[in-house]
């Protein structure tokens, strides 16, 4: 998967459309991510005791990688993400825009 944990992305597609957001989860079988402050759900939850309040409560669903893109720090464009091995034998993660490292 190409998108990781900590990355700057832009959704493309979806509700969202538009918006730009920092991933904190990623889930690599399932090709989905959970970015920050993006597809927000609302979850209509029952109390569990002192533990949990009973309410309506907005969680924020997973979205699937085809739907975003990664932005790049280097030329802060949306682009595609190719791999590269350097001389030193590293896989790395490049913006295919600017060609610039990305890891």
């Amino acid at each position: 998967m190409k998108i990781r944990k900590d990355d700057t992305v832009l959704v493309i597609a979806g509700k969202d459309k538009g918006k730009k957001g920092k991933v904190r989860f990623a889930y690599p079988k399932k090709q989905q991510i959970i970015v920050e402050g993006i597809n927000f759900i609302k979850k209509h939850s029952k109390a569990r005791g002192r533990v949990r309040q009973a309410g309506i409560i907005d969680l924020e669903a997973p979205v699937h990688i085809s739907n975003v893109m990664l932005l790049c720090d280097k030329c802060n464009k949306p682009g595609r993400i190719g791999f590269e091995t350097l001389e030193d034998g590293r896989r790395v993660r490049m913006c295919l825009a600017c060609r610039e490292v990305i890891d």
